[in-house]
């Protein structure tokens, strides 16, 4: 079975070694070439404008907050940005609770960086605890048979959990590897098969977000996280964001080409928002 195929190629071909690099040929799909350019420059755009040279911890913080409101608002939580700037309590309801799980995901990201590339199921696994933020015993694993999963947002059948298990070892495996793969498509494989696998009981969007942007950052593409894609999906929509995700689910390279270029232009347009950023502190108004 080829990338026509169903989407569990991506995993099981790294172990079976049909493929030694099964990313690669993902760069090649049509479309996808040209919008791993477009996001190159897009992101060097963001990277040479002369408020980056001075203030560049300002523009990541500025995008981590910025980032966090997106997909927070991709999972039901859909708030003005001084909004969640105002807001010091993030427990009183549902939308307050995932705001503030978005909030932490984001401050978390840098600093699982050097553990991604060694130990990727450790690092979700620590994602689901930074989110979750609870004792619960089914927090920080994988969710077992007969689990429910709590994400309303996402209608997709479920894989059971001998499938997400398998796959989450396949994918880990492929990461642990390395390809020669641009990091757009590293990064959208990754966010897009734990859509699709929601390995966890709850969650499962705000923690494939955050790890498509650690693969974004230790990728190199974005070191200093100021280009967050998850402002671009806000943007786009939600019904964008899950008809792309259909195509992924499909596994037809049209499909997954739609979901890689969904993915492009998610960050070319959080490159945008930094970019509008940069121009305000210049002008001193922000």
């Amino acid at each position: 079975m080829g990338w026509g195929g169903r989407v569990r190629t991506v995993v099981l071909m790294s172990t079976t070694g049909a493929a030694a690099d099964p990313l690669a040929a993902l760069g090649a799909l049509p479309g996808v070439a040209e919008s791993v350019e477009s996001v190159r420059k897009a992101v060097d755009r963001v990277y040479g404008h002369r408020v980056m040279r001075r203030r560049s911890n300002e523009i990541t913080s500025e995008a981590a907050l910025r980032g966090a409101r997106g997909s927070a608002a991709l999972s039901g939580a859909d708030w003005a940005l001084e909004e969640v700037r105002r807001r010091t309590d993030f427990s009183v309801d549902t939308e307050a609770r995932v705001m503030g799980a978005a909030l932490r995901l984001s401050a978390e990201a840098g600093q699982l960086l050097s553990i991604w590339r060694q130990s990727p199921l450790r690092v979700l696994a620590r994602l689901h605890l930074v989110a979750a933020a609870s004792g619960d015993d089914r927090v920080g694993r994988p969710r077992q048979a007969g689990e429910p999963v709590d994400e309303p947002l996402i209608e997709l059948p479920l894989p059971d959990a001998a499938e997400v298990s398998g796959r989450l070892e396949g994918l880990a495996d492929l990461i642990i590897t390395g390809t020669s793969a641009p990091a757009l498509v590293t990064a959208a494989v990754v966010h897009g098969e734990l859509l699709a696998l929601r390995p966890f009981v709850s969650h499962n969007g705000l923690v494939a977000r955050t790890a498509e942007r650690i693969v974004l950052i230790g990728s190199g593409l974005d070191p200093k996280a100021v280009c967050p894609a998850e402002v671009g999906y806000a943007e786009l929509g939600r019904a964008s964001y899950l008809a792309a995700l259909d195509g992924y689910v499909s596994g037809t390279p049209e499909g997954m080409a739609a979901w890689i270029t969904h993915c492009g232009r998610a960050v070319e347009l959080g490159a945008r928002e930094s970019t509008a950023v940069c121009e305000a502190l210049q002008r001193g108004a922000a």
